[in-house]
């Protein structure tokens, strides 16, 4: 039987609410670990299933309230990571910090690194070149990933290392998609009966996408930092499960 757009949507439907069976406030975390702190910066932790800050979400809890809970002061965002998404987030602390950390950001001098498990078997390497809007309704831009396949299992799953050249709302998400490799547990650009199957199979309740590695022009001293995120356990525990070398998930 042909499936209807009508039909699709709500599969798509059907599928985001599987993975809200457990009620989300209970998976909200109340504090989130911090990296590293300055007089400038504080880099965190962000776990899977908490957003920067209110956005699309209409919560009441996310990562910028429980870092300035944390440290006791204000903090400003200057990048975002997806709700689904885990791994090294930076907030500056003061609204001159966070002009410069923008700069950076817009003028490509941060380097960001990301773990993703993808349905399929990727080329060793590559770069995704495939424009897309910067907001939904938006003309096309540049867009630029280039990634590096780290390990290949025998259950049609690989591990992949992702370097997002630009800066894109699901960019990684989106050109993995495009070229037919979506991360598995994407209930938004991945495919609903692959999905369960990682939940039944693996245990994957979550996006399989980690921000591990985040490198910026410090904004007060103007040096170059970097700070890495330890794989997580709802997410290390999927990988070695099919597995993926312990070496991979360290840093």
């Amino acid at each position: 039987m042909k499936l209807t757009n009508i039909d699709k949507a709500f599969d798509v439907g059907r599928e985001r609410r599987r993975l809200d069976e457990a009620p989300r406030a209970a998976r909200i975390p109340t504090s989130i670990e911090i990296l590293y702190r300055d007089d400038a910066v504080v880099v965190v932790d962000k776990p899977s299933g908490l957003s920067v800050h209110r956005g699309d979400d209409q919560g009441s809890t996310f990562a910028l309230n429980l870092t300035r809970d944390a440290i006791g002061q204000w903090v400003y965002p200057v990048h975002r990571l997806d709700r689904a998404t885990s791994g090294v987030l930076v907030f500056a602390l003061s609204s001159e910090h966070a002009r410069a950390l923008h700069e950076s950001f817009s003028t490509r001098t941060v380097h960001k690194t990301y773990l993703a498990l993808v349905r399929g078997t990727p080329p060793p390497h590559g770069v995704i070149d495939s424009p897309m809007a910067k907001r939904e309704g938006g003309p096309d831009v540049e867009s630029l990933t280039e990634y590096e396949t780290l390990f290949v299992s025998d259950r049609r799953l690989s591990l992949v290392e992702a370097r997002p050249q630009t800066g894109r709302r699901h960019q990684i998400r989106r050109h993995l998609r495009r070229i037919d490799h979506p991360i598995a547990g994407d209930v938004k650009y991945g495919n609903g009966p692959d999905n369960r199957r990682y939940r039944a199979e693996l245990g994957l309740y979550r996006l399989a996408l980690h921000a591990q590695r985040l490198s910026f022009m410090h904004p007060a001293s103007g040096q170059r930092v970097a700070f890495e995120s330890v794989v997580p356990k709802d997410f290390a525990g999927p990988l070695r499960h099919i597995g993926v070398p312990a070496a991979l998930l360290e840093i």
